[in-house]
């Protein structure tokens, strides 16, 4: 099937009587007739539900739309994007590990990987996405075993060179880890360029309404963990706590989301509500129409910007001139997202009082919804950076992003314009 349908039909396949809709499997556990059966379930010798903590019926639908949308082969949802960027590193790092990272990702995920995992025994080397291969490559250690990055990076929208990082990745026996959270398998597809796993905070574009918090790992089954057994031994050695099974070796390409499922959801539990992935759900019958108004509506503001005599800069890779651009084309040639970061002429100062002026747009901590909105990186979701790490980011003092909705766009540009008179 292509895009637009997956988006609608797959996922749930209603037998006959069942409900059209998805249904909301509201339930923590589900019965069995004999001790034998539940037993076999907490054996992993059947495939089943027994606790929503691990799985849901609900949940296990959803994510499978999300897979066939990114064309890997298991998906697992987790209770948040933080939550799925965590499940991805800890599903095959543990103390002693390291794992290198793009240095312009989302600030949260980069607390994450600086400080949080850090106390967990794993160290993260950040590196600049844009550098060259071979000054990449003096970032990796014997001791590496994933690459991550943003396909579209929040907030300052570097295009990652996805074929660049998942060579280096490979070269070093490491799967190659990346966010698709802002341009959606509608607009990039990842898997297609070399990576191996794809992660996404499903609250931005996927539900598109900011209704409901969320994220999803999607495995594509083509990094070989037998091939690297060494290093991977979570995945390609006994498992004790299940009576010594070996995930790759019972299951194959769906070993790495199994063993998420069995291991990480068992013990750490962060699973979505049924009626969040519902919700979720409702959001990606409509991804495909909405992708492509969130892109054209964006373009017509970054041009509006570029134009205005108050702005500095805009970073938007839909603009010929941006530095972007090419990769853009390249990975993402229908668009990238609706998300744009601006800087005005007078620094912070005259960004928040352009943003205070806003009435269309909503200040916010989100993005990527049907509503615009506005967010300053630097008081907000960067706060937790120094002003080295903050350059490092790509985020500027002054910087604003914007996340054009789907609105009229002349309703849009017309807030922008009297806000920037204001200042």
């Amino acid at each position: 099937m292509r895009m637009d349908t997956i988006c609608v039909q797959s996922g749930w396949k209603p037998k006959k009587g069942e409900p059209r809709v998805l249904p909301i499997y509201q339930s923590t556990t589900f019965k069995y007739d004999t001790t034998e059966e539940m037993g076999r379930l907490f054996d992993l010798e059947d495939s089943g539900y027994f606790y929503t903590r691990l799985q849901n019926p609900t949940n296990d639908c959803v994510a499978a739309k999300i897979a066939e949308l990114e064309g890997g082969v298991a998906a697992i949802l987790t209770s948040s994007g933080q939550a799925a960027n965590f499940y991805a590193i800890a599903n095959i790092c543990q103390a002693g590990d390291h794992i290198v990272c793009a240095s312009t990702v989302y600030g949260g995920t980069f607390n994450l990987y600086a400080a949080t995992i850090k106390k967990l025994g794993i160290s993260c080397t950040f590196v600049d996405p844009d550098a060259p291969e071979e000054e990449i490559e003096r970032a990796f250690e014997s001791n590496t075993k994933a690459v991550v990055g943003e396909t579209v990076a929040n907030p300052a929208l570097v295009v990652l060179d996805i074929e660049k990082f998942a060579r280096l990745a490979h070269r070093h026996g490491c799967p190659l880890i990346v966010d698709n959270t802002f341009p959606t398998p509608i607009n990039c597809r990842p898997f297609a360029w070399g990576a191996d796993i794809v992660t996404h905070s499903t609250t931005k574009y996927m539900d598109g309404h900011a209704m409901s918090v969320g994220g999803c790992v999607v495995d594509s089954g083509n990094f070989d963990w037998e091939a690297h057994k060494e290093r991977y031994p979570g995945l390609t050695t006994p498992d004790e706590t299940y009576h010594g099974i070996v995930y790759t070796e019972k299951f194959g390409k769906g070993a790495y989301i199994t063993k998420m499922t069995a291991q990480l959801m068992r013990d750490l539990g962060s699973i979505p509500s049924p009626m969040n992935a519902f919700l979720l759900n409702v959001g990606l019958e409509t991804l495909a129409l909405r992708m492509p108004r969130h892109c054209s509506n964006a373009q017509k503001v970054a041009e509006f910007l570029q134009a205005h005599e108050k702005v500095e800069f805009v970073n938007f890779a839909g603009l010929p001139g941006d530095k972007y651009y090419a990769l853009a084309q390249k990975y993402m040639p229908n668009g990238t997202c609706g998300v744009i970061s601006f800087g005005l002429k007078g620094g912070r100062q005259e960004a928040v009082r352009f943003m205070d002026s806003l009435k269309l747009a909503a200040i916010v901590t989100h993005v990527a919804d049907a509503r615009t909105c506005v967010l300053h990186p630097a008081s907000h979701t960067h706060r937790q950076m120094n002003d080295d790490q903050l350059r490092e980011a790509g985020v500027t003092p002054g910087l604003i992003r914007f996340s054009v909705g789907i609105e009229d766009p002349r309703d849009i540009l017309a807030d922008l314009e009297q806000a920037l008179e204001q200042i």
